[in-house]
């Protein structure tokens, strides 16, 4: 079922703008791609779910064998709440991190879940608390690439994962502690291109091999995530179904070093949902500014959605397809900065460049009450939205393969955003 411009607006009619629309049967099809691809015996699938923790994806991911990579408390107790299983035999809930704040080590406790430590320290806390059970460590293999430097997850400039060089010295400290390394983790990364991405985990994979003397009692590794999502050209996709050979091949250089059958693990996030979520908002005016010594004018199409519903484009530059409902760019176009109602002069998702400069896309001219769509906003879009300027987040539509709708979270009110405030003395 496609989010077709008349599905759209009936939606719109009923729940407000801004709102979130999730393609069910796209999701669907992605977890099956996904699952396809790591059909192989040895390999095994997680969802990254800080890219989008909604229950109803993660209940999806759940009923269809995908495990849980976790990056914080709360987001394990999502997980569980939508039904994944406590405990780690298997680790359904892998809990990533390289720190552990709030509740994230009680929480680890409690279900038994296998922590991913990032942080040497992190394992002398473990044995503090009293945990017993394996663990896992992410490695910084010294080498990464995200989609932008500031997304960097390997190399000298990420702060993700105990240094190469260092575990030797972390394993010992292990061993002290009487905890077992059972796996080892890196996900650094494939930036746009999918052949950085064969690159990187042959390279990867090759690494791990080298390291499995000093962890006797390794059972599997994850190579992390990575598959690229081209947000420029939406027809031209990556097809993963060739990259279950590069899996296989890279399974077949681990297990062949450690002499050993060797679980290896992927962790995508992006790829399952990007393409799936499409963020709608209404233009409320369109206004101009005329040019001076300081610069250009523009033309400023005012919408109701702003970074505190997707900061992406705010935070990095980042490119998201924008369309206006029933407007045909082959009729004629012009260049039009999209502007959100945050009192934040970078609230602008036309933006980009070496200086994150406006942007201006080339649209049909918008006009007051039309509705305006940023698509493949499914990775990072609601998970990273705020409450900025006391502003509830936008509630989240699910659309099923048969036409059906429903809504999955309700937009914020202020009593939900006031709710945590107290007034409470504390003993000092």
């Amino acid at each position: 079922m496609s989010l077709s411009d008349s599905l759209l607006r009936k939606l719109a009619d009923q729940v407000g703008t801004p709102f979130w629309v999730y393609d069910g049967g796209l999701i669907r099809q992605r977890i099956a791609d996904i699952k396809a691809m790591t059909a192989a015996p040895g390999l095994q699938a997680r969802f990254a779910m800080k890219a989008c923790p909604a229950t109803k994806i993660l209940a999806e991911m759940n009923a269809a064998g995908i495990w849980i990579d976790a990056v914080s408390g709360n987001e394990a107790l999502r997980a569980l709440h939508a039904g994944h299983p406590a405990g780690n035999t298997p680790p359904v809930i892998c809990f990533t991190a390289d720190v552990f704040r709030d509740n994230a080590l009680e929480v680890v406790l409690k279900h038994g879940l296998l922590p991913n430590i990032g942080s040497p320290a992190m394992i002398d806390q473990l044995a503090a608390a009293g945990y017993k059970g394996p663990i896992s460590i992410r490695i910084n293999p010294g080498f990464g690439h995200g989609h932008v430097n500031t997304c960097d997850t390997g190399g000298p400039s990420s702060k993700h994962g105990i240094w190469h060089e260092d575990l030797k010295a972390t394993a010992a400290a292990a061993e002290k502690a009487g905890l077992d390394v059972v796996m080892l983790h890196s996900h650094i990364g494939s930036g746009p291109k999918i052949q950085e991405l064969h690159d990187n985990l042959t390279r990867l994979a090759g690494e791990f091999a080298a390291l499995i003397p000093l962890f006797p009692k390794l059972t599997a590794v994850s190579l992390g995530g990575g598959i690229p999502h081209n947000y420029r050209e939406r027809d031209k996709q990556t097809t993963v179904a060739p990259l279950a050979e590069l899996f296989a091949r890279c399974r077949e250089i681990i297990v062949k070093a450690a002499g050993r059958e060797i679980r290896v693990e992927i962790e995508p996030g992006r790829y399952y949902v990007a393409p799936s979520c499409t963020l709608v908002t209404r233009v409320h005016d369109v206004k101009r500014t005329q040019s001076n010594a300081k610069g250009s004018g523009a033309t400023f199409a005012m919408v109701d959605a702003g970074f505190v519903d997707l900061v992406r484009p705010a935070m990095y530059g980042s490119y998201h397809h924008i369309e206006i409902l029933g407007k045909d760019p082959a009729q004629g176009t012009e260049p039009i900065v999209v502007a959100g109602p945050l009192c934040e002069s970078g609230d602008v998702f036309t933006r980009g460049g070496a200086d994150e400069e406006l942007n201006p896309r080339q649209l049909p001219r918008p006009e007051i009450g039309d509705l305006l769509v940023l698509r493949d906003a499914g990775a990072y879009g609601y998970a990273m939205s705020s409450n900025y300027n006391s502003i509830g987040r936008a509630p989240q539509v699910w659309v099923n393969a048969d036409g059906s709708a429903e809504l999955i979270s309700r937009r914020e009110t202020i009593e939900d955003i006031l709710k945590p405030e107290t007034s409470a003395p504390i003993a000092l």
